[in-house]
């Protein structure tokens, strides 16, 4: 796997919540041989036993489930000890949810049908906003306990933890806890993460914009998740096949920002390559996988 990554001319890999244990001896031999480098993980990885598919969300830091929580910190701690075993400088990270209705999808068909500016999606979308602030801080103070518990693991390795824009209104962290969490524990060891795949629904839901998250977290951003979208969320895309314009992006990319293209498995690869290097040639910045 990692060689069919290397051989399509990337340096870099990011390795993904679907990683299982047993893949980790050929991944540590190919790291050790300098076949590939790898650059973050995705928590979880590796894939905790018992649990099937691609599951970052298996256990939520967010659960007032404390085992359910405590389950999550074991296998984040596993998470930062694998990747400062292979070299890699981040983790990936989800923290969980406000179990409310699913606001998200909804906004979504709403602003298909009848856009943005519809009074209906917008009455919706302020409904949103108040019910998951409502409920939303138990919830946000086991993400805090979660954060105590990882955060000196992270900062004792040398990792950073990444702390991932996510699409749907329910999940943690929003834009402002992002920035809470930041000022909270004052640690290097915590990153803003952008996807772009993400931040893009946002956009198109009319929370927010790429420009103003990167803006806002200018300095604190540790890597993003690239991919082309198409809305109002197709994403995953190789760079061409969706909307997305990446010279937005040029401005805010650093020299030691981690790059990660996150495209979907069914895409050829005469789709990914060409693309991804035009795409990369407008980022002005090395090549990762």
């Amino acid at each position: 796997m990692l060689n069919e990554i290397r051989a399509l001319g990337f340096e870099f890999a990011e390795l993904g919540h679907a990683t299982r244990l047993s893949l980790l001896d050929g991944i540590q031999r190919a790291v050790a041989a300098d076949e590939i480098k790898i650059s973050s993980l995705h928590n979880f990885c590796p894939r905790p036993l018992g649990v099937n598919g691609p599951v970052p969300d298996c256990y939520l830091p967010s659960s007032r489930n404390e085992r359910e929580r405590e389950l999550a910190v074991r296998h984040t701690l596993r998470t930062i000890d694998c990747a400062a075993s292979l070299g890699a400088k981040a983790v990936v990270l989800h923290l969980g949810l406000v179990p409310v209705r699913d606001y998200t999808l909804r906004l979504l068909r709403l602003s298909a049908d009848a856009g943005t500016q519809d009074s209906k999606f917008q009455r919706l979308r302020e409904k949103a906003f108040e019910v998951r602030a409502r409920k939303r801080q138990p919830y946000l103070d086991q993400v805090f306990r979660t954060l105590d518990a990882i955060v000196p693991r992270a900062k004792e390795t040398g990792v950073i933890l990444g702390l991932e824009t996510r699409f749907g209104i329910e999940e943690i962290p929003s834009d402002d806890e992002v920035n809470e969490i930041l000022r909270r524990f004052r640690s290097e060891a915590l990153g803003y993460w952008h996807d772009v795949g993400h931040a893009q629904v946002k956009e198109n839901l009319g929370i927010t914009s790429h420009e103003a998250l990167l803006g806002r977290f200018r300095g604190r951003t540790a890597g993003m998740h690239l991919q082309d979208i198409a809305p109002p969320a197709f994403d995953h895309q190789p760079p061409g096949f969706g909307t997305f314009d990446f010279t937005r992006l040029s401005r805010f990319v650093s020299d030691d920002m981690i790059l990660a293209w996150e495209i979907h498995h069914d895409w050829k690869v005469e789709q990914i390559v060409d693309s991804v290097k035009r795409a990369q040639e407008l980022l002005h910045s090395p090549v990762n996988a």
